[in-house]
């Protein structure tokens, strides 16, 4: 009995041993995400959601990215850089794409992409105020929003110039506060050279004083632990699109036709907006067909500045400038009255759509069928092919719109079917249409949203009287008094 003891109690351990390793729980794979999920900010440049749908140069990177990815995107906007830095620590989101600068501070604290394009920042006042000569010189109220890197700029300028103050504003976003200082309620800030110039076509009154920082880099940033594979997908997806000239043509869309600024014509344009655009809006929008409305109401600008009975020295008249053939091919009686002109100006730029290559993208096609609409199909063709023959893609707007200016030099258009062409009046021309474009959409969408907060203040003013009066009947129902 003695010598069977050891054996059973070493059977029951091991029995129980056994017992324990089958009832222990299985590890589980990690968790994979079935999403990519992108903190943002609003902003014109960032990301911008209206009745048209989402734009935006990071939202439409990010969609790019998560179409690389295999991944539906769920992207998120947050109020400010500090909501958007906690959710990515707590693992909300994975990348935040926001317009954001490469920083000394941000690269101790996050993962960084690679350069998706590169700003100066820019000291910024209102027009009529005294002109900064430089940031120490600043003489009134500065105020940057917070946690940006405009902070850790002025930080630096302030070791050489210990005077040097400014606010941090913790509830205004950058265009926010380039509209203080658009109206008046702020005296300076810095921002970044992209967004004021996208802003300034909306606030005509900004004015652009010294350069603070050259050639700074924007970037998406991820988590400092975050995960190795996401961020080689990132660097794979970025040497993509840098190499096919997706990242370029990006860059182009939201930014290549807003360097050039005329402060009058900005002005003279908005007045319009207000006074002239209310007796034909109904037209454009009711012959633009497939087009974008604005689009065809920014082309008449640029033609006529909407005026009826607009002549130019070729003898091109009326509101969308038809010639006296291209009127009688569209079945155009007279030129001089704005729906027909409004009618036939539709009708031809869309046959321009209809007749472009099937090379050239969607998203660029309005671009080329509005140079083919100030200078002819020919020339456009000719711009083309001479793009080609220098190393360029030629369905590429902003290839082609660096190449057309040479159809003025003999050098070239000599070698050209059609020969000499004005081509840099052609891409003033488009680059005007673009900004007036952009113009109509912002101001469209302000009235929207004003209309908006207005409808929904009333509806809140009536909930709150509706509310009242039940109180009040309610008190003096059940008052023990």
């Amino acid at each position: 009995m003695n010598k069977l003891l050891p054996l059973l109690l070493s059977l029951i351990l091991l029995v129980g041993c056994q017992k324990a390793a089958d009832e222990a729980p299985v590890a589980q794979p990690p968790k994979v995400n079935t999403e990519l999920k992108v903190g943002t900010l609003y902003g014109a440049q960032i990301y911008v959601s209206s009745t048209r749908g989402n734009s935006g140069f990071d939202y439409e990177l990010a969609e790019r990215f998560a179409d690389f990815l295999q991944k539906p995107l769920n992207i998120t906007p947050y109020a400010n850089i500090h909501e958007l830095y906690d959710a990515l620590e707590r693992g909300d989101i994975d990348v935040i794409a926001a317009g954001l600068a490469d920083t000394p501070v941000r690269r101790d604290q996050f993962r960084l992409s690679p350069p998706l394009y590169y700003v100066n920042q820019v000291v910024v006042y209102r027009n009529g105020s005294r002109i900064p000569i430089a940031p120490d010189n600043i003489d009134g109220r500065i105020a940057v929003v917070a946690d940006s890197s405009f902070v850790n700029t002025l930080e630096q300028l302030k070791l050489d110039a210990p005077s040097l103050s400014w606010e941090e504003l913790h509830d205004k976003d950058s265009e926010e506060i380039l509209c203080m200082i658009n109206s008046g309620q702020l005296d300076y800030t810095i921002s970044d050279s992209s967004t004021i110039e996208i802003n300034r076509r909306f606030m005509p009154e900004l004015r652009v004083g010294p350069t603070v920082e050259e050639d700074q880099p924007i970037v998406w940033l991820m988590r400092r632990n975050g995960s190795d594979r996401l961020m080689s997908k990132l660097l794979h997806f970025w040497h993509e699109e840098k190499h096919d000239g997706t990242l370029d043509h990006l860059v182009e869309k939201y930014f290549g036709h807003v360097k050039r600024f005329d402060y009058v014509d900005t002005r003279a344009f908005m007045r319009a907006v207000e006074l002239k655009l209310p007796r034909y809006r109904h037209w454009f929008e009711q012959y633009a067909g497939e087009l974008d409305w604005r689009k065809l109401a920014a082309a008449a600008y640029q033609e006529s500045h909407w005026d009826p009975r607009a002549r130019s020295p070729t003898g091109v008249r009326g509101m969308m400038m038809l010639t006296i053939p291209t009127a009688e091919q569209l079945g155009i009686s007279n030129r001089l009255d704005p729906e027909q002109s409004i009618k036939g100006g539709a009708t031809y730029l869309s046959s321009i759509l209809q007749s472009l290559p099937a090379s050239i993208p969607q998203e660029e096609r309005m671009w080329f069928a509005l140079a083919t609409y100030n200078i002819g199909y020919g020339h456009i063709e000719d711009a083309r092919i001479l793009t080609e023959r220098l190393g360029k893609n030629p369905s590429a707007w902003k290839d082609v719109k660096q190449v057309l200016p040479l159809l003025q030099k003999r050098k070239y258009y000599q070698q050209t079917k059609y020969g000499y062409a004005r081509g840099n009046e052609a891409v003033r021309y488009v680059e005007n249409i673009r900004r007036y474009y952009d113009t109509l959409v912002w101001m469209d969408d302000h009235d929207a949203q004003q209309q908006l907060a207005e409808s929904s203040d009333s509806s809140m003013g009536e909930d709150s009287s509706s509310m009242t009066a039940d109180a009040a009947t309610t008190t003096t129902a059940g008052s023990p008094e």
